[in-house]
């Protein structure tokens, strides 16, 4: 059975950006699983998986509009120190945000200063070219109930429901 639309997907990756550092991997822990189909990846890599079926392993470059989308510098901002009033923050702290267009957002600090906290909106991988290196481990036939949720119950679709 080979990967798409609504079938569940068991797999193992490992993440590196353009200098080949390890962002993240699943090998030698639990495989990601997912329904594919339903924006549980970034579109790239569900681009990349179309098609596949249990043992194939590939690598791809994900181009980063494909995947957390390019930096915007709009998205970087100062803001009063005084609207942390009362908290320790430091760099790298994230914090939910209401935009200019009254949703939610989520920031990070990227600055301290005395009087100003420099803030930024974008994903920390956006601007990113990342590389994956995947191995299709299982392919199964999502559940009446799994495509209602929009996600996957685990390898035998009854967990986490």
């Amino acid at each position: 059975m080979s990967i798409s639309q609504n079938k569940v997907v068991a797999m193992h990756y490992k993440v590196t950006d353009p200098n080949g550092a390890e962002l993240d991997s699943s090998f030698g822990g639990d495989p990601l699983i997912f329904l594919y189909g339903h924006g549980s990846l970034i579109p790239g890599l569900e681009k990349a998986l179309a098609g596949k079926a249990p043992g194939d392993t590939f690598n791809a470059t994900i181009e980063a509009a494909e995947a957390y989308g390019e930096r915007h510098d709009q998205l970087v901002q100062s803001v009063p120190r005084s609207m942390f009033e009362g908290m320790e923050v430091e760099v790298g702290m994230r914090f939910r945000a209401s935009g200019p267009d009254g949703r939610e957002h989520s920031v990070i600090i990227v600055e301290l200063g005395d009087e100003e906290v420099v803030v930024d909106g974008n994903h920390p991988l956006s601007g990113i070219d990342l590389t994956f290196d995947v191995e299709v481990l299982q392919v199964r036939e999502a559940t009446e109930e799994e495509i209602a949720h929009g996600h996957a119950h685990g390898l035998d679709g009854t967990a986490g429901h």
